[in-house]
């Protein structure tokens, strides 16, 4: 390093985060190695947090930040040359230069940001079940609900779609007599019962559990457009990685939520992206603020795909930074993980506390120049202690450092200058407006009108527009189209050649409108082509 290198700052391959008896660099080929960033309330954690982004962005690095309470939203504006941050600055050799950087402002509530949605089916059953607080038994009943939806090829894109999934899925009870018309989603509920004992009671519970989700926003969060990852890994047009901030403040309200959400971006990242090895830096870099509620009373289940993800996802050149109060909120298996720590003060009031001081002190490389544990107690306001993982991947002994100052505005910007970032943003538009596409909740209620059972309505009233008269015409050659009942071996010939037949020339089509309007919405009108105009027919 040069004397030139320590006016500038940061430099090709490190990111210069703070300066004490030696100066601390964050190397951006390690940088995926994840990192802890810990602390008490007011000792400095979001502009250590701010610093850090500001060096991922600057070097070309997208990154992503939940900001719970707004102080991070100050990024996106110029820097205020104040007394104290001219003071730092000049006490750490550096030359102050104000700056901004390229932001984009996600809200799952659609209220301070882009809205952020997913679709239940992408979410899954193990990360629904946690959101939903579910024990295993009806785990164990959601997963037969995903099962059958494959199966039936209903999709699954919003909370009604789930919600009448599990209606369907309720066995029938009662005794019927022999004139008893059968439901009209016997199919579904029959092939629930194969994978297991579905009860009606367990299904209402899991019903209530998703009013209680419903009743804290996770309506908004379920639909389309589903959020596609790749719109984080940005640059602008000064090759800066952009900053995307995730609104957190009242979502921070519905914790599991939240919690759940993260994990979720994660997984999807982890799933998404191809192995990339080791990189001259990250492709993407991750903070995960109050990341203690990512941990709590999480089952072991969870736990293994969180410890897989954290352990996996640095090969795809994506690195994780857990922000909390104390190390001990992560859990040894994942806190083993992080290789890049940066410890501010910890309070010692109570027994409980000084024992979370002395493991905190524990996690660093020792410095036989200080006395971590009682340091840690004494650090300032903007002091740290960190320890970096040097050019062999090992960490560096932990020293006590000045945090430098963050060239952007420190703090929450006004409401009209977030309106302002937000009406020039580069996806404005995208995800904005929600859309309700046909999925599995309109499909259910077809079949129950009789809107999709063709060859239960009377001969020549099928409907559904040229498809509908083809089914018919077919239905009527072959004699398919009568009520249900016993065939002759005639009917059952022609029933397997309608259904080859029709398979191929509708299958066709519906592939061809999936690929022409692309995405979800494709797929969902492909298949309700097969099971609407034609589905009666198929299903004989």
């Amino acid at each position: 390093m040069t004397a030139q290198d320590s006016k500038l700052g940061d430099t090709d391959d490190k990111i210069f985060v703070g300066k004490g008896d030696e100066q601390a660099w964050l190397t951006l080929a390690l940088a995926n190695r994840h990192g802890l960033v810990t602390g008490a309330t007011g000792t400095g954690k979001t502009v250590t947090l701010q610093v850090m982004a500001e060096g991922f962005a600057r070097a070309g690095v997208p990154v992503f930040a939940s900001d719970i309470k707004g102080d991070l939203s100050g990024i996106c504006e110029i820097g205020v040359p104040a007394d104290f941050i001219l003071k730092r600055a000049s006490e750490m050799g550096l030359t102050f230069q104000p700056d901004q950087f390229s932001t984009v402002f996600w809200d799952v509530f659609g209220e301070q940001g882009h809205p952020v949605r997913a679709t239940v089916t992408e979410m899954g059953p193990l990360l629904l079940a946690r959101m939903l607080d579910l024990n295993d038994v009806q785990e164990g009943v959601l997963n037969v609900a995903f099962r059958v939806a494959d199966d039936a090829g209903l999709t699954l894109i919003d909370m009604k779609d789930l919600r009448a999934l599990l209606d369907a899925i309720v066995p029938d009870t009662g005794k019927k007599g022999a004139d008893a018309q059968e439901s009209p989603l016997a199919d579904v509920k029959k092939a629930a019962q194969g994978f297991g004992n579905v009860t009606r009671a367990t299904v209402g519970t899991i019903q209530r559990q998703l009013l209680v989700l419903e009743n804290q926003g996770g309506t908004k969060f379920f639909g389309e457009p589903a959020l596609t990852l790749k719109d984080f890994m940005k640059t602008d047009r000064e090759g800066r990685g952009m900053v995307n901030i995730l609104v957190a403040d009242k979502l921070l309200q519905s914790p599991r939520l939240y919690a759940t959400f993260l994990l979720w971006m994660l997984s999807e990242l982890f799933e998404e992206l191809p192995e990339a090895g080791d990189l001259p830096k990250p492709k993407l870099v991750f903070f995960f603020d109050e990341a203690h509620l990512l941990f709590n009373d999480a089952p072991k289940a969870l736990m293994d795909k969180i410890e897989q993800v954290v352990r996996l996802i640095r090969s795809k050149g994506v690195g994780v930074y857990f922000v909390t109060q104390n190390p001990v909120d992560v859990p040894d298996r994942v806190l083993g993980q992080l290789g890049n720590r940066v410890q501010h003060a910890l309070r010692a009031f109570t027994p409980r506390d000084q024992k979370a001081v002395a493991a905190a002190a524990q996690t660093f490389r020792p410095n036989p120049k200080l006395d971590t544990a009682k340091v840690i107690m004494e650090l300032g306001k903007g002091e740290a202690l960190v320890s970096f993982l040097e050019g062999n991947g090992t960490p560096a002994m932990v020293e006590r450092v000045m945090i430098r100052p963050p060239s952007a505005r420190i703090g929450p910007i006004t409401p009209d200058e977030r309106k302002a970032i937000m009406a020039a943003s580069p996806l404005k538009g995208k995800y904005d407006t929600a859309v309700d596409a046909e999925s599995a909740y309109e499909i259910i209620q077809k079949r129950i009108a009789g809107t999709a059972a063709t060859a239960d309505g009377p001969a020549g009233a099928s409907g559904g527009g040229i498809l509908g008269q083809i089914g018919s015409i077919v239905g009527t050659i072959f004699g398919t189209n009568l009520k249900r009942g016993r065939l002759s071996a005639g009917q059952v010939i022609a029933r397997d050649v309608t259904r080859s037949v029709t398979n191929q020339v509708i299958g066709g089509m519906a592939a061809n409108i999936g690929k022409s309007v692309g995405g979800q919405l494709g797929g969902s009108i492909g298949r309700t082509l097969v099971r609407g105009a034609l589905g009666g027919l198929l299903r004989r």
